[in-house]
């Protein structure tokens, strides 16, 4: 008997050269001719400004999409987890960076074994840290090798997350990585997540000088004491124009561009930065009608909620709640509502939460409308928590 997955795999695979019409709902659905319009616009716009682009694989969990990300410039994914980077590399991505901090010692023992294992095939492990005792462990994970893996410090530059507090706080790990002869001090981990959803341009412009000063004064207090910080990576969609032109970074992290979720449509947009179109949706259909709602067939269990409730794509339709099976919608003209099994496209609050939830997901080409299924992405490192 097949498992789910494989029954779904099956399924979906028939679809291949059939009518978008033909989607079962819910499903997870990317419009593959946006998203290569935007995957085109962030590698034009980060080799017009001299800067690496390295994308957050978290996004889209995917080999098939690292891949054509690095086919048109990238050079590398990042990724949050040990085993997400696992998941990648088994899958034919051999650059990537665990831009978090892994701290146990059994974890550490497999990104060892990773960082040999993508050296071997001409490609390289990174890894962030916060603290010396996560060095040590580290170093000890390597255990023998020179220049086996490449370390970045990481600042807090105003997350509140993780990283060292002050910028002086950055010379002692530093200090510590390059004793290790298996540790290749790479750089400074620079990250701002908040400043990414701050709504209005003046107020990610302002963050963005925090940022930027912060990072200025870690770099001089470790040049000061005869160490380099070769590299300063971070900055996402939501204020990678500011990082691109600071003269400080040399490499961008951004991941949710080549999707674009209905939160980062909310921010007021930075004539400094591309344009990007939503890509990804969630097909659902009208499964039940009322007087003054509708309700659709996709809810928690299809896409994630956290950063706001999902947009209707091309519709005078706003979403008042959603639960585990269902989004209920309501008119925000005098349009007449939705008809009973009428399809309505979802633009999730949040991708990568919503990603994780599916195993696949369905390309389209030509338009959600008249389009075509051409593809199955697999959702390669979906579930990987550790």
């Amino acid at each position: 008997m097949k498992s789910a997955p494989e029954h779904l795999h099956a399924r979906l695979h028939s679809l291949i050269g059939q009518s978008v019409a033909t989607i079962d709902t819910p499903a997870l659905v990317v419009d593959l001719d946006a998203m290569e319009r935007n995957l085109q616009k962030m590698a034009d716009y980060a080799k017009a400004h001299g800067v690496k682009l390295r994308p957050h694989a978290k996004m889209h969990k995917s080999a098939a999409l690292s891949l054509r990300q690095m086919q048109a410039g990238a050079v590398g994914m990042c990724v949050q987890k040990t085993s997400e980077a696992e998941a990648l590399a088994a899958a034919g991505v051999h650059n990537l960076y665990i831009s978090n901090e892994v701290i146990a010692p059994p974890k550490l023992q497999r990104v060892a074994a990773l960082a040999r294992n993508l050296q071997a095939r001409g490609g390289r492990l990174a890894i962030a840290v916060d603290s010396l005792l996560g060095i040590e462990h580290l170093a000890q994970a390597m255990d023998s090798g020179a220049n086996l893996i490449d370390v970045f410090v990481e600042l807090d530059v105003g997350q509140k997350r993780c990283g060292v507090a002050e910028p002086a706080d950055v010379l002692p790990l530093a200090q510590a990585i390059a004793s290790h002869p298996s540790l290749r001090l790479a750089g400074l981990q620079a990250y701002n997540g908040r400043a990414q959803h701050l709504r209005t341009v003046a107020e990610r412009r302002a963050a963005l000088d925090e940022v930027i000063a912060r990072v200025q004064e870690a770099r001089r207090i470790v040049e000061a004491a005869g160490l380099s910080l070769p590299l300063v990576t971070g900055a996402g969609s939501g204020t990678f124009g500011l990082e691109a032109s600071s003269g400080v970074f040399g490499e961008l992290q951004a991941g949710s561009y080549l999707f674009m979720d209905a939160d980062y449509a909310r921010n007021e947009a930075d004539p400094a930065q591309p344009a990007f179109e939503h890509a990804l949706f969630v097909k659902s259909q009208v499964m039940s009608v009322s007087p003054g709602h509708v309700v659709v067939d996709a809810g928690h269990k299809s896409h994630a909620i956290e950063s706001g409730l999902p947009r209707v794509h091309g519709e005078a339709l706003e979403a008042t709640g959603c639960s585990d099976e269902h989004t209920t919608l309501r008119a925000t003209s005098s349009a007449p509502l939705p008809t009973l099994g009428a399809t309505l496209w979802l633009i999730p609050g949040h991708c990568d939460p919503t990603v994780n939830l599916h195993d696949w997901i369905v390309g389209v080409r030509g338009g959600l409308q008249a389009g075509s299924v051409t593809e199955l992405i697999r959702v390669d490192a979906r579930g990987c928590l550790d």
